[in-house]
């Protein structure tokens, strides 16, 4: 396993991330962590580890700058706002592009919390570069009108016990055109914190780009 830093140019920042490479990668996916968290996300790294395992590269990266974190702290005005978190993974996948470890790789993205919708939006905007999207425990709802335009499979994986939050989930799957699965983990809430689900979780993703590797080689 080879790894690196990554430092990414979006348009108004410069994004520090770390980029996972197994020899060979099949595919590479990189991850929209949820609202008030970062690159180091326990959660996000342990799918992390579950991704590589399975021949996959991994990129996490943080979607806001130190300054905007301190900010977004006391005042939460960054975490919801979905434009901007969408143009900063448009940024990333941009710059997996230009890799040249990843620029002839597909590309997944995973999401989390208000992670998801930033990777709906990417998707949305990068139709030719994404190809599949997996949210675990996310607001797809708030991706709103970029929903139809995503053609990239989705997965969105729910805890059984997050009632609301699937209940947003499933209303938001039936505005999306493009494939879709919605992966209900009996016995999870929110933050899958009870036994073994955050390991369902990471398999179920595993699985689903996978099947975005596979397809990729198939076509080949």
């Amino acid at each position: 396993m080879r790894s690196e830093t990554a430092r990414i140019a979006a348009d108004d920042a410069l994004l520090v991330g770390d980029l996972a490479l197994p020899e060979p990668a099949s595919a590479v996916v990189a991850f929209a962590h949820g609202s008030g968290s970062s690159r180091h996300s326990p959660r996000n790294r342990a799918v992390a580890g579950v991704l590589q395992r399975a021949g996959l590269a991994t990129l996490l990266f943080d979607l806001l700058t130190d300054a905007e974190e301190r900010v977004d702290a006391i005042t939460a005005e960054h975490r919801f706002d979905i434009p901007l978190l969408g143009r900063r993974l448009v940024a990333a996948v941009d710059w997996l592009a230009g890799h040249p470890a990843t620029g002839g790789l597909p590309v997944g993205l995973f999401g989390a919390s208000t992670g998801a919708a930033a990777a709906l939006t990417a998707a949305a905007e990068r139709p030719e570069r994404v190809r599949a999207v997996v949210s675990r425990g996310g607001r797809p709802d708030l991706a709103g009108g970029v929903l139809n335009r995503v053609g990239a499979p989705v997965l969105l994986v729910v805890g059984g016990d997050d009632h609301e939050v699937l209940r947003l989930n499933e209303q938001a799957a039936a505005m999306l055109a493009a494939p879709h699965e919605v992966h209900v983990v009996p016995g999870a809430t929110h933050l899958f914190e009870e036994p073994g689900a955050l390991e369902q979780a990471a398999e179920a993703a595993r699985d689903w780009f996978a099947r975005m590797a596979e397809q990729r080689g198939a076509t080949r």
